[in-house]
């Protein structure tokens, strides 16, 4: 299965008051995100993470963290992700990390960023643009309802903090109204 996920922030206690997160402290949002992680993600599933995994900790803190976390990951750099240049991360806990990636599943094209974007690689041939970084910003069903049915945010804050499915994401794609019903149910 391919896994997506943005904006788990490990590490960051400001990110709770932020985006009112159901946790008291970071160790039991770290515990918990894990979990939830874990609950769905098996040993050989692609999880890609649309940035800001971890902000605040060391690169010895997220070595640590992904060594606990099922899946082969793939991150794409977010705004916070600083730990990746720090001398006491081990890169190799990620397949690979890079800015922007274009990948296919069932002859679709998936544009994946850390960033929302207005308009997409093969926005008008039916591509699906996945990204974080607005979490559950009161905003942000304003500032997004431009990008239309075809962008979905698979930040943890929108998607009960679990990394979101693939085939979640279609379903998603196909019922977009659906999609901002959930979203707005969900605290947004």
């Amino acid at each position: 299965m391919i896994y997506f996920t943005a904006d788990t922030h490990f590490c960051h206690i400001n990110v709770i008051k932020f985006c009112n997160r159901p946790f008291q402290d970071i160790e039991q949002m770290n515990k918990i995100l894990i979990e939830n992680w874990n609950a769905r993600v098996i040993s050989g599933d692609d999880v890609y993470i649309l940035g800001d995994f971890l902000f605040r900790g060391t690169g010895a803190d997220a070595n640590e963290i992904i060594k606990k976390l099922n899946g082969k990951k793939y991150l794409i750099r977010g705004n916070h992700d600083r730990f990746i240049d720090r001398k006491d991360f081990d890169k190799s806990g990620f397949v690979w990390i890079k800015d922007y990636h274009t990948m296919y599943y069932e002859k679709r094209k998936f544009v994946l960023f850390h960033y929302p974007i207005l308009e997409w690689d093969g926005y008008y041939r039916n591509s699906i643009h996945l990204y974080g970084h607005v979490h559950n910003c009161e905003g942000e069903p304003k500032r997004t309802v431009a990008l239309g049915g075809s962008a979905i945010n698979v930040g943890v804050d929108v998607n009960n903090y679990y990394p979101v499915s693939i085939e979640e994401i279609l379903k998603m794609v196909q019922t977009p109204n659906s999609r901002n019903a959930t979203f707005m149910n969900r605290g947004g």
